[in-house]
């Protein structure tokens, strides 16, 4: 994409799973779209509100889940908590398979080493290229949802002249990135590095991303480093050789005559006349034209370097939603909100589709609903809708064709479904006496 390349090589290859619409919107416009008797308009709104009760009560029990999971790993644990190195690694296999299959319940996939690579060639976006300490952690993985496309103005030539180029976004980023454990740092430069930063071995660093361009992920790896291209090398190094080179050559006798007048100085030779003294005081201050000549063009050099460190600051600052264990809750609440959309959508089409559908059909028909009535292309997963609506026993199967039951009996299901999660509530009031 360098450059705005083969951008249609390049393209997202399949639709996101993702439904990127409210519950509460999907709900209403269901319940607008009329297909219901009126009489059971009602009635879907309580059912939709009890079926949310339950899946908020299953992620709940995930949430806390990885909340445990990850309490040794948080970063942002007080710095004298015991925490045992053996603990870490025996926790550390349970606490990533725990969260990426949040992940994938909310619809997240992860983001292929080839493309993180990719994306260290490529910079139309920043325009900044960075090197990458990767062996300063033992792990880090990216996970991204809903990749899109658009076309976003790059200045060029210190902004004398604008271009427009394609990129893909991805409208959801997750990165986790594990410090390594005590006993894999041997570098004394990480290990300072981490107590300046206040990082303690084997932590594990969540963040959160939206609308980040793919070719702009490199830059969100921690401790990225700067590194000048060979544009700015030239724009740099050129002006200092040939602003240099003057210099240098009335220097060098210069510097020739100095070190007479100090050898005369020290009484190692013969006596210094007014002539050398004058040319010994040009040599000094030829000495220091070339100091300010020095200084001044690190300055220049620091100054791009601290510009181009704030283009990466502020794509991560403004770009950033949530760290650490925040993230887990952004992660459980997304999985849990899209569970229920694929419910409510599969059992109302099924509820409102008169003779019985098929998979396919009823596949079809929300993807369509979906488009028409909020201008979003998805692909939705109907088989795992299905298994919701199955393992709630809202689900008959004839055969291909597929029927849910009706609304006063889905309630009824529902609220069996909810009393079984509270066995005492249905168990009989102890005797007084």
């Amino acid at each position: 994409m360098t450059g705005g390349g083969n951008q249609a090589e390049d393209a997202p290859a399949q639709r996101d799973r993702f439904i990127p619409v409210r519950k509460a919107d999907i709900l209403g416009a269901l319940i607008d779209h009329g297909r219901l008797p009126a009489d059971e308009a009602d009635k879907f709104r309580l059912f939709a509100r009890l079926l949310g009760a339950i899946y908020h009560y299953e992620y709940l029990d995930r949430l806390e889940g990885l909340r445990n999971d990850y309490y040794y790993f948080n970063p942002d644990l007080p710095h004298n908590a015991p925490v045992d190195p053996q603990t870490l690694a025996r926790a550390h296999d349970g606490l990533v398979a725990t969260l990426t299959a949040a992940l994938a319940k909310a619809d997240f996939v992860e983001v292929t080493r080839e493309e993180i690579a990719r994306s260290h060639e490529e910079h139309p976006v920043l325009n900044v290229k960075v090197a990458l300490p990767e062996d300063d952690y033992r792990e880090v993985r990216f996970f991204r949802r809903g990749e899109r496309r658009e076309t976003v103005e790059v200045s060029k030539w210190f902004g004398l002249r604008n271009r427009k180029v394609e990129v893909d976004l991805y409208g959801h980023l997750v990165l986790m990135v594990m410090i390594k454990p005590a006993s894999e740092i041997t570098s004394p430069r990480l290990a300072r590095r981490l107590a300046r930063n206040r990082l303690r071995p084997g932590t594990i660093l969540l963040k959160y991303f939206r609308d980040v361009a793919r070719c702009d992920v490199n830059t969100l790896f921690p401790n990225v480093r700067v590194v000048m291209g060979l544009f700015d090398k030239l724009f740099l190094g050129l002006p200092a050789i040939v602003g240099g080179i003057p210099i240098l050559l009335k220097l060098i006798p210069a510097i020739a005559v100095l070190a007479l007048v100090i050898t005369a100085w020290l009484g190692t030779s013969r006596g210094v006349r007014g002539d050398d003294a004058k040319e010994a005081l040009a040599a000094m201050g030829a000495l220091i034209a070339v100091g300010g000549f020095v200084m001044r063009q690190w300055f220049k050099y620091k100054h791009q370097s601290l510009l181009y460190q704030k283009q990466i600051s502020d794509n991560v600052y403004f770009r950033n939603i949530s760290n650490n264990a925040g993230v887990l809750d952004y992660i459980v609440g997304t999985a849990e909100e899209q569970e229920c959309k694929e419910a409510f959508l599969a059992y109302y089409f099924l509820r409102a589709a008169g003779p019985p559908s098929t998979q396919a059909e009823l596949d079809r028909h929300i993807e369509e609903w979906l488009e028409a009535t909020f201008r979003v292309e998805v692909d939705f997963e109907v088989a795992e809708a299905l298994a919701k609506l199955e393992r709630l026993k809202l689900l008959r199967r004839d055969g291909e064709k597929l029927t849910v039951p009706a609304l006063d009996d889905a309630l009824a299901i529902l609220d069996r479904t909810w009393v079984d999660f509270f066995p005492l509530r249905a168990a009989p009031a102890p005797s007084s006496s």
